[in-house]
């Protein structure tokens, strides 16, 4: 089928849909949703069999859902309406919770439904449950859907009607969750209300509330096991801040503050820094932990987002270094549940006094990082990618000896899409060495996601293993045991010796570094600004204003450009 994609971002659900569907044969073009009269153009241009919206935050124009099938993914379960609909699921409790993919019409979230799917609800952030369980169910959902469509087009299948008299609907139309609605009452709400709130507004907005007498937004709430005064800010355990609640504590993880000039979400004990050394630094949110089984180490590193400080790659670089003194034969480098690593922490740069020179720093640790994985010589070294990388994070992963992922986690092993940053983290020298100089330079050019499938079937993983993520984490324990307990375990870790010696005889690792490090510094001091505005518009959230080409198959068919006359439509880089 030829089907358009219109949606608001090419966040992650848009690009695990694109990749189910891509790999089944499907031509898919995207449009980011901008303007109606954008949007018509597209449509005209690519004459879609059907219109697919993964994620929107306006309503379709009745000039396209009029004349085209338009299927809206909404993350809420059948009859429920409007745009805060995982927000007051996760607030309220709700235990089961759901994906509908229905028809646009008129009625905003009230069109007939082609498919449906539920899941059991966790005590989770928000943008773990929406890139987990709910993007799981709108791939269920979506496929469904595709499926009835033979038997659309001949009129012997039709979508269901929502009907708000079926005593099966439990949904209903719901507003926007305000403010008001997320406020904490310290003395009052427990631990788990506390909790929900906050999970709820994870991502964005936050919950609006007051620290050290400041407004600001909180977000990345954890348990805590301590007891307080209900509201009082108890110690710090790094950049987190401990608050009691009436019944036990919360680790509040970040914060944004309205009121600087740069209102950059933070870690909270940075956004609070010079108030936040008052108070007695704790211990119990720690975000890298080590435990051991057997002869297998495993170091978790649940870094928010997946971004890596400069000093958290100490820090984990640190934890490294130990680890690899412990009597083990393997050591499995597990990420976080929902990113394993996305590279270097862009908000930490944007807020600091020169965003060039800590973007530097920022590589710099990074690089260390990933040479002493390449540089680990008594013992095998394993990347276990339970949620999704990017950047360099994904070349972090190829520095380990195995790469191992979770199906439907999604890779993007590339840089371009920030400002034609170039990258560094080695990558030089791991990509091609796992598919080869040609299909290595197609991937940073194309600057497309990859399915953790599609990355094994061409190597450049080593295995795809269970999609369920506690089984996938069982698996990864099992198969780690297995390597250590290898009979050739003694000639593997030869050979990878003896590789790495080959290898450093014809290049070494420091010409690699230095290599890229150069096209880095151009990035970050070069005449180019493309790097510093593309970081400032994630950071910011700014809107995007046109959709890239590489997504937009679409523009390809647009009317040549006359020759000399390129330069005038261009696409900003």
């Amino acid at each position: 089928m030829r089907i358009l994609f219109l949606t608001h971002s090419f966040n992650s659900l848009a690009q695990r849909l694109w990749l189910e569907l891509t790999a089944r044969g499907h031509e898919v073009s995207v449009e980011f949703d901008i303007a109606d009269t954008v949007t018509e153009e597209a449509v005209a241009l690519w004459r879609p069999d059907i219109i697919v919206a993964p994620f929107l935050k306006r309503a379709i124009p009745a000039s396209i859902w009029s004349r085209h099938v338009c299927l809206v993914v909404h993350p809420g379960i059948v009859g429920d309406r409007g745009p805060s609909s995982l927000d007051w699921a996760i607030q309220q409790g709700e235990t089961e919770w759901g994906v509908t993919v229905l028809q646009a019409n008129a009625v905003m979230d009230g069109g007939d439904i082609w498919a449906a799917e539920t899941f059991s609800m966790r005590p989770a952030k928000k943008s773990s449950l929406y890139r987990n369980e709910v993007t799981e169910a709108a791939v269920r959902g979506v496929l469904s859907a595709l499926d009835c469509w033979p038997d659309y087009q001949r009129g012997i299948w039709r979508p269901m009607p929502l009907d708000y008299g079926d005593a099966a609907v439990r949904g209903r139309e719901r507003p926007a969750m305000r403010q008001a609605d997320r406020e904490i009452d310290w003395q009052h709400d427990d631990t788990t209300t506390v909790l929900r709130k906050i999970h709820a507004a994870d991502g964005s907005p936050g919950v609006r509330d007051i620290l050290f007498g400041q407004p600001c937004l909180l977000f990345d709430a954890r348990l805590a096991h301590y007891a307080g005064e209900p509201g009082a800010l108890l110690g710090r355990s790094g950049a987190f801040l401990l608050r009691a609640t009436v019944d036990g504590a919360v680790w509040i993880g970040h914060a944004r503050r309205p009121d600087r000039p740069q209102p950059i979400k933070l870690p909270a004990a940075v956004a609070f820094a010079d108030e936040a050394v008052v108070l007695p630094e704790l211990g119990g949110a720690d975000d890298i932990r080590y435990e051991e089984i057997g002869e297998v180490g495993l170091l978790h590193f649940d870094f928010y987002n997946g971004a890596m400080s400069s000093g958290q790659c100490l820090r984990l670089c640190a934890a490294f270094a130990a680890a690899q003194e412990r009597p083990t034969r393997v050591l499995v480098l597990m990420g976080g549940e929902d990113f394993w690593s996305n590279g270097i922490h862009l908000n930490r740069i944007e807020a600091a006094d020169s965003p060039a020179d800590e973007s530097l720093r920022n590589i710099e640790a990074m690089d260390d990082l990933a040479l002493a994985i390449l540089q680990t010589h008594d013992k095998l070294t394993v990347a276990a990618l339970q949620g999704n990388a990017g950047a360099g994070g994904c070349f972090l992963a190829l520095a380990a000896d195995e790469a191992w992922a979770r199906d439907g986690i999604v890779l993007n092993p590339h840089y371009r899409n920030m400002g034609n940053l170039y990258g560094s983290e080695y990558w030089t020298y791991l990509l091609p060495r796992r598919v080869g100089m040609k299909r290595a330079q197609q991937i940073m050019h194309n600057r497309l996601p990859l399915s953790a499938k599609g990355a094994a079937e061409e190597h450049l993983l080593d295995a795809c293993l269970d999609a369920e993520p506690a089984a996938f984490r069982t698996a990864v324990k099992h198969r780690a045991q297995a390597l250590a307990a290898a009979p050739d375990y003694a000639e593997r870790l030869a050979a990878k010796g003896a590789c790495r010696v080959c290898d450093e005889a014809k290049k070494p690792l420091a010409a690699y570094r230095a290599e890229e490090l150069a096209e880095m510094r151009r990035n970050f001091y070069g005449f180019d600004p493309s790097y510093h505005y593309a970081r400032q518009h994630f950071v910011f959230k700014q809107p995007h204003a046109w959709t890239p080409r590489h997504l937009a198959l679409h523009r390809d068919l647009a009317p040549q450009v006359p020759p000399g006359l390129e330069a005038l439509v261009a696409e900003p880089t």
